[in-house]
């Protein structure tokens, strides 16, 4: 069973609280605008060292172990909205695994450290028009043109990418098809011939911005490429194993807020002369939820300890990704179906919640495509 020091629990109170004090106050007036400040936001955490916790103290991360990251994903998902939580785990955990790993000392030094910093917003750029879970199918290119990458083509549903200093591209830099010939390459958006082509309106996560990008005959210098050219998909299938972790951990932290809020409501609301609570079938459904997040929590402490161990985690973090997935849309509707019409409505955070959980079963992955690398793991799949 994980064990959390004194000092991760030391953490666990300051992310508490700057969620408390600094997000929550303000994710009503975020939704409405459709997105948050990530620069003011990023800023704050990144002088309190949350933005890099698991990074080489020489760039300004923190040298920490993995539980650290398991205790920010469980807090942020104590955010009032998925939103903010979301944009701030693609700057910690999508957007800059990769570069931090394999990046130049000096590609580190212009990017990874302001963003640890929380000067620079990154972004992650692979999802295209035509090629979603299927990043085999991307199309956009890097075309090597002397010293630089000469990038053409469009990504879709990209996380943080209106406000974002910088991307981390996965693009084809070679004729191969299939899995092989692609690089991740940090592309600065001030640079011309990007630009975002529009912002795109979601089911939830409002105050999180979402954006369609254009290249046109963008330039970058290859020394901006992440690790070895022909080698991005492998780098950017590591960098989905963090993300599915982080998304499950901040999953738990949401349902568990979720049914302590429930709690206290059915205790409070009374029908029939009773309190809801009082209705054994609304104690027995509460219950089962509680020993499924309980059980779906430490089965991501089982994952946990094997990224602290180093080892590889592919297989739990698949598994976790699915099941905390569906168990969050579980919860969402359990929720608002005991705050009854109240719960439908808009203003209540049980609307919010409802549709921002049913984003987990898609983004970072799909229920399917998490199947799919399942089968194949237990021999089940036919296909090649």
């Amino acid at each position: 069973m994980v064990q959390f020091s004194e000092e991760h629990e030391l953490f666990r109170q300051s992310v508490r609280q700057f969620v408390e004090k600094e997000l929550n106050p303000h994710v009503d007036e975020w939704e409405e605008a459709g997105i948050f400040p990530a620069h003011e936001v990023f800023k704050k955490m990144g002088d309190l060292g949350f933005l890099g916790l698991e990074y080489e103290p020489e760039y300004g991360g923190g040298g920490v172990d993995h539980l650290f990251t398991v205790v920010l994903g469980e807090e942020l998902g104590r955010c009032d909205a998925a939103g903010p939580a979301m944009g701030i785990s693609v700057q910690t955990d999508m957007a800059t695994p990769a570069l931090a790993q394999h990046g130049s000392p000096e590609l580190k030094k212009q990017y990874l450290e302001p963003a640890i910093r929380g000067d620079y917003v990154a972004s992650i750029a692979v999802t295209e028009p035509d090629a979603g879970s299927d990043v085999a199918g991307l199309k956009t290119t890097a075309r090597r043109d002397g010293d630089d990458y000469v990038i053409n083509g469009s990504k879709i549903f990209i996380t943080n990418s209106t406000q974002a200093d910088f991307l981390a591209l996965l693009a084809r830099t070679s004729e191969e098809g299939g899995y092989r010939g692609m690089s991740l390459i940090v592309v600065p958006t001030d640079r011309a011939g990007f630009r975002v082509s529009r912002k795109l309106e979601k089911l939830g996560n409002w105050s999180s911005d979402t954006g369609e990008l254009s290249f046109e005959d963008v330039r970058v210098p290859v020394t901006n490429r992440i690790g070895p050219e022909g080698r991005g998909f492998q780098l950017q299938m590591q960098q989905f194993q963090k993300e599915r972790l982080i998304a499950s951990y901040m999953s738990v932290g949401g349902m568990e807020k979720a049914i302590e809020r429930t709690i206290s409501y059915v205790k409070e609301r009374h029908a029939f002369g009773a309190p809801l609570a009082a209705n054994q079938s609304i104690q027995f459904a509460l219950a089962e939820l509680i020993a499924a997040v309980e059980m779906q929590k430490h089965f991501n402490y089982a994952c946990a300890e094997m990224v602290v161990r180093g080892e590889d985690a592919t297989y739990l973090a698949t598994i976790g990704k699915l099941n905390s997935s569906r168990l969050a849309r579980k919860v969402a509707d359990t929720c608002l179906q005991y705050h009854g019409g109240m719960g439908y409505m808009a203003e209540m955070w049980t609307s919010r919640y409802f549709r921002d959980a049913r984003l987990n079963s898609i983004g970072g992955g799909a229920d399917e495509v998490m199947l799919r690398i399942l089968s194949r793991a237990a021999g089940v799949a036919t296909d090649d």
